[in-house]
């Protein structure tokens, strides 16, 4: 039989012996033990005040451990031994049709594992007492993970029902632990879909990013695309979908291209943000789809719509929109600046631009850019490859040459209106604007001399003469 090994453990059980209590570890830390699976925070139930079992604890432990309290939840929690650990007091919880806000009153241990979301969480260790150190398995969750299937302990309708939320963490854990959700589970889920209105889109969004973060995302998404989740919070991706043929010749599935290079991302960074682009580098392209009759399918500028359309997306899913909106909105702009240096005469100029728009965030793109390359064609791939290589190659040494990553001129405009006595005029930006060309076309080198002597150069031409 596995064992717990945290300390909290022997320590709990001592305090509720104590108190003549009886104390379970419970939920995701039974089921990660069970799945040799490292848990990043513990829950214990008690049959009593989870708030008072919470103090008693953290007092045997050290007087100093703050106890973060939540009176409106009965729960309580600190942080011991590099762990969050979150007490609370078993309930039994009713539910009203238009709210995932529970009526909660104290309740026995079967009453908490009755509320759970999945099998694989109602599971029980207890502390102390008689069975101490068995796992407690009231509705097979054992032969559920055994079996890989996420499954409610109870009816599924009345389980979505009373908490929607629940659809979403469905969804979550399938796509963390690479389970099947339950045909009639999943039924339920699909009947329920609209229930998820009622959720807040930062809960909703919490649960997204934890699927974003899973080994295979594509997993996850399309178990929301098939429920019918989706469509409640991201429709933009079910836009996607499809190939239209015209005169015999069609365009890839966007969103299944889409999917790929999430997973492929995904694969190499734990980068949300980076993934967040991946998931979003095309969902301008329908907007912007057009037949030609000389060239078939066009998306043209559909990295500009696309960047756009970030900006709504996140406003609308009440998501980050600082640095993180602004870093996705970049590399959607910006994903196809490589391929095309790819598919062209990779010239120092061009490969000086790059570094200079992209700045810091210059690799986030070549990995986003290189896994857009989903050709079937096998020769495509590898040219594609080995152009790839030489465009880093080229990125590395112009970056060790010229320094322009997060590029900031040599001459700035203080010292342009310094030099020449003038004031803010459009004459500052003239000469700002030809020293950056100067330095990116590589006609003079990213140093203060040479800047100096092409802005004083540049000033002439403008009628400017040094004070």
């Amino acid at each position: 039989m596995k064992q717990l090994t945290h300390p909290i453990y022997e320590i709990a059980s001592k305090v509720a012996d104590e108190l003549g209590l009886n104390a379970y570890a419970v939920g995701g830390v039974v089921r990660d033990l069970v799945m040799n699976r490292k848990s990043k925070d513990i829950d214990i139930v008690v049959v009593g005040s989870g708030i008072a079992f919470a103090k008693a604890v953290a007092n045997a432990i050290s007087p100093h451990i703050e106890v973060s309290v939540f009176k409106n939840f009965g729960t309580a929690r600190f942080r011991f031994a590099d762990t969050e650990i979150e007490f609370v007091g078993a309930r039994r919880e009713s539910y009203q049709s238009n709210s995932r806000k529970p009526a909660v009153e104290d309740g026995t241990l079967q009453d908490d594992l009755n509320r759970r979301d999945f099998t694989v969480n109602a599971l029980a260790i207890p502390l102390n007492g008689e069975n101490k150190g068995e796992i407690l398995d009231c509705f097979g969750g054992l032969q559920d993970i055994s079996a890989k299937i996420i499954r409610t302990p109870l009816d599924p309708d009345v389980t979505f029902s009373d908490d929607p939320l629940r659809m979403m963490r469905a969804v979550r854990f399938a796509s963390q632990l690479g389970f099947s959700i339950l045909p009639e589970t999943f039924e339920a889920i699909q009947r329920n879909a609209a229930r998820l209105e009622i959720i807040s889109k930062e809960r909703i969004i919490d649960e997204f990013n934890k699927i974003l973060l899973s080994p295979r995302p594509s997993w996850g998404i399309n178990l929301l695309k098939d429920s019918g989740l989706l469509q409640y919070f991201l429709p933009e991706l079910l836009q996607l979908q499809g190939v239209e043929i015209v005169n015999g010749r069609g365009h890839k599935d966007n969103y299944l291209h889409t999917m790929e290079v999430v997973d492929t991302v995904a694969s190499v960074s734990t980068n949300l943000w980076l993934i967040w682009a991946a998931l979003l580098h095309d969902i301008g392209k329908p907007t912007t789809k057009r037949y030609d009759e000389k060239i078939g399918w066009t998306f043209h500028s559909h990295e500009f719509v696309g960047s756009k359309m970030v900006g709504k997306i996140f406003s609308r899913l009440k998501m980050p929109t600082t640095d993180h909106q602004k870093y996705v909105q970049k590399l959607v702009l910006m994903h196809l600046r490589p391929i095309a240096l790819v598919e062209d005469v990779i010239t120092d100029s061009a490969v000086r631009r790059l570094l200079f728009e992209a700045g810091d965030d210059i690799d986030d793109l070549m990995l986003l850019c290189n896994a857009d390359i989903t050709s079937k064609n096998a020769e495509k791939r590898k040219r594609y490859a080995e152009n790839f290589v030489k465009v880093q190659k080229k990125l590395i040494d112009i970056e060790e040459k010229d320094r322009l990553r997060n590029f900031q001129p040599p001459v700035d405009g203080m010292e342009i209106m310094e030099v020449f006595g003038i004031g803010p005029s459009k004459e500052v930006g003239v000469i700002k604007e030809a020293i950056r060309n100067a330095i990116l076309e590589g006609v003079i080198g990213n140093n203060h001399d040479e800047a100096y002597q092409l802005m004083l150069t540049e000033g002439k031409k403008l009628g400017l003469l040094p004070r």
